[in-house]
């Protein structure tokens, strides 16, 4: 296979028939994707596996109440997203209202916006916009805060981002709580982009410590507490 495509598609259906013609014809355009009967399925898969776009049933969208409907927002908009209409084993592009412009084809979806895209697990737990004082390196170290924090993570804002490297260690200290702990750089937002820039940290050693003091901050069941956006 074709290491462009080394990273597979979600592919949501609740038609088995049409979830294996949508899978076939990944195959043939050289990508992989994963089979899931339901928005809840893909969500759970997504938690677990690296993945790099999503390939879905217009209907399937359409149909999805509740739950289902609301995880299917959350996925469309964190991953690129090529609806489709599948009539026997052929597959034609179906825009919704709204919509950015998602590609003529399937091959042009997995050539353009997807091929850009950078791999990634679905966030574990929602973020909620909170500031803390934060030390990077040591008790003397740094100063930094975060602007969101979840139970998996954190962005922290930093001026320098381009001194941490992807998936490298970082021991930091949230002073207001006297807490040390170790973290993992999930992703880097470069200074001068038109954002704040930074790093996003998932949490290495969630102790009792650190769970209590997420506990006193975020007040959601950590089990329940995750990351969803609002179905509009």
């Amino acid at each position: 296979m074709n290491s462009t495509f080394d990273n597979p598609l979600l592919v949501v259906s609740y038609n088995a028939d049409v979830r294996k013609a949508l899978v076939e014809n990944l195959e043939r355009c050289g990508a992989g994707g994963i089979p899931c009967d339901s928005f809840l399925q893909a969500e759970d898969v997504a938690r677990e596996a690296t993945c790099k776009g999503i390939l879905v049933d217009l209907q399937s969208i359409i149909k999805a109440k509740g739950d289902e409907k609301l995880i299917a927002c959350s996925l469309t908009g964190f991953y690129p997203t090529f609806r489709v209409r599948a009539f026997g084993s052929m597959v034609v592009p179906m825009a919704m209202p709204g919509d950015a412009k998602q590609g003529n084809s399937l091959s042009d979806f997995l050539n353009k916006p997807r091929a850009s895209f950078i791999p990634r697990k679905l966030r574990m737990h929602r973020r909620r916009d909170v500031i803390l004082a934060v030390l990077l390196g040591k008790q003397d170290g740094e100063r930094a805060f975060t602007v969101n924090l979840s139970w998996g993570g954190a962005f922290i804002v930093d001026t320098r981002p381009e001194r941490f490297a992807i998936n490298g260690e970082l021991e930091i200290v949230l002073p207001e709580f006297g807490l040390k702990t170790t973290v993992t750089v999930r992703h880097i937002k470069m200074w001068g982009e038109c954002r704040a820039p930074g790093i996003g940290v998932s949490f290495n050693y969630p102790d009792e410590n650190l769970e209590a003091i997420l506990t006193r901050i975020i007040r959601q069941n950590k089990n329940s507490d995750r990351d969803r956006m609002i179905a509009r």
